[in-house]
């Protein structure tokens, strides 16, 4: 399988795409090594994986954002359609059929799952937009929280775009979508938490997280109209997100204290926005380890879609490992798949899918009829 370099990628941005997906599939595997002599692995604390995609989902589209309606000097209805067939495009298509794929290993009984909770909520993406989601595609919680930024944030951004410059549109919505959410944590913050409803609660539902994508959102600001500012801070800003992170790994109070419930969601999408500066300005590298993470970023939505429900929890209920060697064998097995499986989604479905959001369909009608 050739693996290509894309020139207009940026290589920092990608690693931190790769090191994202790494560590959910890391987190969604490693029960298979449970029974082994590596037992615990990894063996020391990881930040969350998908905080890393949130952070670089504000960033890239809040960049893309400004960058356009400041080239336009205008946003009109159909610049805000534009902008979510171009998302929708990219995310529905694989995110729909992988929704079916789940429903169809749970209906054969391949994995446990509970079919009752598959509505319609998921097609509109408000399966945990207010309410905690279990029993059935649990990771697609956090597609979730991405969907209605792709829908809210435009839409806000339109709406004050009417009476301020896009530069105060742009920070007010940011600011607003960062401490609501914290507000919103805090609301419903409480001591009768335990791990499992911590988890489904605070860390899992939209309005819960929207903040995580906003600190994205704050960086491409600050990108966008402070360039000079931005260079500066590259590398003090670098070493800060290293001590912050050093922090997270190690500093708990458990889930039932107010820091975890409501402060730990702020510092940790904080944390992450600090690397941005330098991996941005981490253009090109070669090599053989390059191009593999730069490929390795490009699947990453159809690994984070596949590697759980499709892949770790068939194994768990299907090929359960029964000890040492077995459990290494097959947990490089289930590593082998979700790449494999990804670059095949990414090529023949994802891309394809993703082609079609430049086509322009008027176009093509007319040269068919002529």
């Amino acid at each position: 399988m050739k693996l290509e370099t894309h020139p207009k990628r940026i290589f920092g941005l990608d690693l931190l795409r790769a090191i994202a997906i790494i560590l959910v599939v890391l987190g969604h595997g490693k029960f298979i090594l449970n029974d082994t002599f590596l037992a615990g692995f990894p063996y020391f604390n990881l930040i969350d994986g998908v905080d890393i995609f949130f952070v670089l989902s504000g960033f890239l589209i809040g960049g893309i954002l400004l960058r356009d309606i400041s080239e336009k000097k205008q946003f009109k209805s159909s610049d805000l359609l534009r902008f979510w067939k171009r998302r929708w495009f990219r995310t529905l298509p694989n995110y729909y059929l992988i929704l079916g794929a789940n429903y169809l290993v749970v209906k054969h009984v391949l994995i446990k799952g509970d079919l009752e909770k598959f509505d319609f909520h998921f097609f509109t993406f408000t399966q945990n937009f207010n309410s905690p989601l279990y029993g059935f595609f649990w990771e697609s919680w956090s597609l979730s929280v991405e969907e209605w930024f792709y829908l809210l944030t435009p839409i806000l951004i339109f709406g004050l775009y009417r009476m301020f410059s896009i530069k105060i549109s742009f920070l007010a919505v940011t600011i607003a979508m960062i401490f609501f959410s914290l507000l919103y944590r805090y609301r419903i913050s409480g001591p009768n938490f335990d791990s499992f409803w911590w988890d489904v609660t605070f860390r899992k539902i939209v309005l819960c997280r929207l903040d995580s994508i906003g600190f994205g959102l704050l960086v491409a600001w600050i990108y966008f109209y402070y360039p000079k500012f931005w260079d500066k801070i590259k590398v003090p800003s670098f070493i800060l997100g290293i001590a912050l992170t050093l922090f997270l790994i190690n500093y708990d109070q458990g889930v039932k204290s107010l820091y975890k419930q409501t402060i730990y969601f702020s510092i940790l999408p904080f944390t992450v926005m600090l690397f941005l500066p330098l991996a941005e300005g981490f253009k090109k590298a070669n090599g053989i380890v390059p191009i593999a993470i730069q490929h390795v970023s490009k699947i990453s939505y159809s690994m984070y879609l596949i590697n759980l429900a499709l892949v770790a929890e068939v194994i768990k209920h299907n090929f359960q490992p029964s000890g040492g060697f077995d459990g290494i064998i097959k947990y490089l097995i289930y590593w082998v798949i979700v790449i494999v499986v990804s670059t095949l989604l990414f090529k023949y479905f994802e891309k394809p899918m993703m082609e079609l959001r430049d086509l322009d369909i008027k176009s093509l009608f007319q040269k068919k009829s002529e």
